[in-house]
């Protein structure tokens, strides 16, 4: 690799990382069926305990058990799998890093610091952008699993994503500077250990912390405003589910499973954009021209 940046790094691992990321898709579609399958499987088990001739609970209980080891083994599988493509993959990114370092004579300590901001690069790959695909199937697959039971109810969350996405752009905006100067210190680390001197340590440490908690100041923020909207949202689905329907047992658990799963996979985002901020501003540094 010529640089080092999230594209490049794709294009040379294509294969594990498609393979990875295949595994995730597979793991997260077998899961977001499960509140259906689960939900079939309560009103059949219902109608067959109220003595309905023609109920029979076996069919949803093989196809639920179906997408549960699915869903397991999968897991268990792409868990195995993935530090076997990631850890190989760090390897050669830090390698890389190292000899871009040694052609653009940096210091000891940028170096160092670099190569372990590499890994950011890696761990990007191996959780965040498999966590991204897990989100976008639990928001999309919850919407569309309560659309089958009213499109009210999907029309209601669908409408909740937009102020989502206008509290997290605007966490975004705050966090990008603070995560910039996050790194800027991440590189002096070794110079000022290298000073042996505890004082010294103590003030940089001190004031690294700064950037960090209000980093996680914003998050708290941000956090606190999408739980007022989520909240909102719960509301009108109650209201829908129970004044406006009739549902059954079944449907009110899958509706409840599939609105937890899209409140939760909302609350995740301004995580996610933390990471996607701070992977922006790593592969600036680890680009040849900027090395």
């Amino acid at each position: 690799m010529a640089t080092v940046s999230l594209l490049d790094i794709i294009k040379e691992f294509k294969r594990g990382v498609i393979l990875a990321l295949t595994l995730v898709v597979i793991e997260d579609v077998a899961w977001i069926i499960e509140p259906t399958l689960f939900g079939n499987l309560i009103d059949a088990t219902i109608d067959k305990a109220a003595g309905t001739a023609s109920s029979s609970y076996l069919p949803p209980l093989f196809l639920w058990i179906g997408a549960f080891l699915i869903n397991s083994g999968v897991g268990a599988v792409r868990r195995s799998i993935d530090q076997r493509i990631y850890l190989r993959m760090f390897t050669e990114i830090a390698t890389n890093v190292s000899r871009l370092a040694v052609q653009n004579r940096l210091s000891v300590s940028k170096t160092a610091a670099r190569a372990q901001l590499s890994r950011e690069l890696v761990s990007f790959l191996q959780y965040r952008v498999p966590e991204i695909g897990e989100q976008t199937i639990a928001i999309g697959g919850a919407l569309v699993g309560l659309a089958f039971f009213d499109l009210r109810i999907a029309a209601a969350c669908l409408v909740v994503i937009f102020p989502l996405l206008l509290v997290n752009l605007f966490y975004n905006k705050r966090v990008a500077s603070l995560q910039v100067t996050l790194h800027d210190s991440y590189e002096e680390t070794f110079e000022v250990f290298s000073t042996k001197d505890p004082e010294k340590v103590r003030e940089y440490f001190t004031a690294l912390a700064k950037p960090q908690q209000k980093i996680a100041d914003w998050g708290a923020l941000s956090f606190g405003l999408i739980r007022i909207v989520l909240l909102g949202i719960f509301l009108v689905v109650l209201y829908i589910s129970i004044d406006l329907n009739d549902f059954s047992t079944g449907n009110i658990y899958s509706i409840v499973a599939y609105l937890w799963t899209f409140v939760s996979s909302s609350e995740y985002l301004p995580e996610l954009l933390e990471s996607w901020t701070s992977l922006k501003d790593i592969a600036k540094r680890l680009k040849t021209e900027q090395v």
